[in-house]
This record gives structure tokens, C-alpha cells and sequence, in this order.
């Protein structure tokens, strides 16, 4: 099995210590992971404000980086759901121009080859206990496009129960965005900002020590809002959740 890790430009930016988590996790259950280095943005800011042509080049570059490989996985939701949902749609677009079927065939190579994390661990490798030890309270926040585009249902809660010292607590409301939405957080500030609120507010009353999620770009914006709000909770992504072992935490 070639897997490709697709890091994302979020976390090999700002939060480099999720991809190498992926990374170690992965290597862990057995699976050979390369790392494409020429895999860039996958193009969602872009599509996302309405530049749809400008998105093209990026679409092509993820196609070429990740040819050849039996899975692609990302510990992104997000970059996921970009990949899996809008790639087709602006094949077909550019298609439909009269530009030709390259960007529609290459989505159509790469869409059913790429996996967000907790899919991948649960529909492929078909497991749910990964040897994790994490001696935490924790409430988890399903990200938008993984709980409405790509599906994840509860995957990411069944791989966190069984998670060796790990207290899983409800979050109320886990099911409402918590306000970041990529350009939405720049174009709606003060929305933005009040729905982070509302979910630093949720998340508090569950009494828990970390909030988890999927995707940093939520976690980026949930734990600014931590920190404005003076909370005592810290941001912590799954995957470096699932990473943790116990003799690691107890050397």
C-alpha cells in the first residue's frame, strides 16, 4: 500500500506538529507513508472567494504530486472535502467551456483515492483502537465539512473512546459551526467572532481540559478565541491525540 500524506498548507505552515503526528501514527499501524513535495494548496481559499479559473492550476498540481499512489490521506477535513466535493465540480465546469476533460479526468483519478485521517483509520485500515494513551478530559467539535460534506459521522468520537485514559465529554451544540469558515471569519468578523464565543462558551461547560477537532483551521480560530477569553482549555488536533503513546508521555 502507497499512501501519500497530504499535509495541507495550514498545518505545514502553523501547525507542523499534526502532519509529523499523522505521520508517526500511520507509521505505527504498519503503513509506508511518503510525503509528495510537490503538493502545495489544494486551491480552497481561492474557490472559496469566487476565483474559480484561478483555482485550475492548483487542481492540476495536486493531480500530478499525488499520481501513482494507492491513497492520499490528510488530516483535514476541509482540504478533504475541497478535494472530494469541489474538484469534480470545476472539471465539469471546464469542460462544460469547451476547455477540454484534463481537469475533470484528473479529479476523477484523485477523488476516490483521497481520505480524510479518521475515514482512512476507520474505512481502510479498519481499526479503532490505535495504541493511544491520552490522560485528558476531552470534547470533541466535528468541523463543518467533515460532519456535512464528507460525512465522518462517528468515526473520530469511536476512535477517541477507545483511546487509553481518555474521558470523552459531550460538547452541547457540537453540531453548530464554530464561526471560522475560511473567508467568512474575514468578510463576517464580528458573526465570526460570536460564534467562536458561543462554542468557547459550550466547550467550557463541559468542564474539559482540551477541545479536539479535525482540522486545525477550527482549531485556529476556537483557540484564538481561548486565549481572548482567558479560558483554562487548550486546542488540540485528533491526530496528535492518536499519536500519543503511553511510553512517550510516562518517559
Amino acid at each position: 500500500m502507497r499512501v501519500a500524506l497530504f499535509a495541507t498548507c495550514v498545518n505545514d505552515a502553523v501547525y507542523p506538529s499534526t502532519a509529523i503526528a499523522t505521520v508517526k501514527l500511520l507509521e505505527r499501524l504498519g503503513v509506508e507513508v511518503d510525503f509528495p513535495s510537490t503538493q502545495t494548496c489544494c486551491g480552497q481559499p481561492q474557490f472559496n472567494t469566487g476565483y474559480r479559473r484561478e483555482t485550475e492550476p492548483l487542481v492540476r498540481r495536486m493531480v500530478r504530486a499525488f499520481e501513482g499512489y494507492d491513497h492520499v490521506v490528510t488530516p483535514s477535513g476541509s482540504c478533504a472535502a475541497m478535494v472530494r466535493d469541489n474538484y469534480p465540480r470545476i472539471g465539469a465546469r471546464a469542460a462544460g467551456e469547451g476547455r477540454g476533460g484534463e481537469l475533470a479526468d484528473g479529479a476523477a483519478s484523485l477523488v476516490p483515492r483521497t481520505y480524510e485521517l479518521t475515514e482512512f483509520l476507520v474505512d481502510v485500515l479498519g481499526v479503532t483502537d490505535v495504541g493511544a494513551y491520552f490522560p485528558h478530559t476531552v470534547t470533541y467539535h466535528p468541523s463543518c465539512h467533515g460532519l456535512r460534506i464528507l460525512g465522518l459521522g462517528d468515526r473520530p468520537r469511536r476512535l477517541l473512546q477507545a483511546v487509553k485514559g481518555l474521558e470523552l465529554r459531550e460538547l452541547p451544540g457540537s453540531d453548530e459551526c464554530c464561526g471560522f469558515g475560511g473567508t467568512f471569519a474575514l468578510k463576517n468578523s464580528d458573526v465570526s467572532a460570536a460564534m467562536g464565543a458561543d462554542k468557547v462558551r459550550n466547550a467550557e461547560s463541559t468542564g474539559a481540559e482540551v477541545l479536539c477537532a479535525a482540522d486545525n483551521s477550527c482549531l485556529m480560530h476556537i483557540g484564538g478565541t481561548m486565549t481572548r477569553l482567558s479560558t483554562g482549555m487548550r486546542p488540540v488536533h485528533i491526530a496528535e491525540i492518536l499519536a500519543s503513546t503511553e511510553k512517550e508521555l510516562l518517559a
